[in-house]
């Protein structure tokens, strides 16, 4: 088939960045160094921008999240040709910046790469954005779904009554529930919709 050994080619250079990410997770930078210096030299060659920047995020992995090399990373590229390949750098480091409790800096980068997975479709992206943010402290509705279609019909109601400045006691009494199981029922409100407490229930739109 003509043109198959060139296509075989670029499909195994662009599958490196997917396997150093999963090797410095993994914690065997070793393993993706080789690799990564045949992509680095391969960008180079190239001299597209996107393909440098992406070289420079796996750097910055195997370096244990070096804050240099991601910067270098998102001024060469603005994301232009490689909408994924730049959100997923504003990903890797806003959770650099989480790990280090720069929750804020954190926080811009992850708001930006949550945008992008999102208008793209990247589920599986978006979901490992959401789950930083929620990380961060920072409240992050699924979209399209609904906060009362997330809960069951006791959490909801629960969750309405807290909302409207009952107390758990209060709640406890109204629904002839024990204070305990009203503390154990907001709780699992608040990891299901990522808030951080009671007082970000009033900004829900409960139905």
């Amino acid at each position: 088939m003509a043109g198959r050994g060139l296509s075989h080619q670029a499909i195994a250079l662009w599958a490196i960045p997917d396997f150093v990410e999963a090797a410095a997770r993994a914690g065997n930078a070793q393993a993706a160094r080789t690799p990564l210096q045949r992509f680095s030299a391969w960008t180079q060659r190239t001299g597209a921008p996107s393909s440098i920047a992406v070289a420079h995020r796996c750097a910055a992995l195997l370096r244990g999240g070096d804050l240099d090399r991601f910067g270098e990373a998102l001024e060469r590229d603005d994301g232009t040709s490689r909408p994924l390949d730049h959100a997923r750098t504003q990903l890797c480091l806003g959770e650099t910046l989480r790990r280090a409790r720069r929750r804020i800096d954190a926080r811009i980068l992850l708001r930006s790469a949550l945008e992008t997975f999102e208008r793209l479709g990247a589920t599986p992206w978006a979901e490992r954005a959401r789950t930083e943010l929620r990380a961060t402290g920072e409240s992050v509705a699924k979209p399209g779904v609904a906060v009362r279609d997330q809960l069951t019909p006791q959490e909801l109601q629960i969750t309405r009554l807290a909302a409207g400045g009952a107390s758990n006691p209060e709640i406890a009494g109204q629904l002839f529930l024990s204070r305990k199981t009203v503390e154990y029922h907001l709780h699992k409100v608040f990891t299901k919709l990522g808030i951080a407490g009671r007082l970000e229930l009033v900004k829900l739109d409960l139905g």
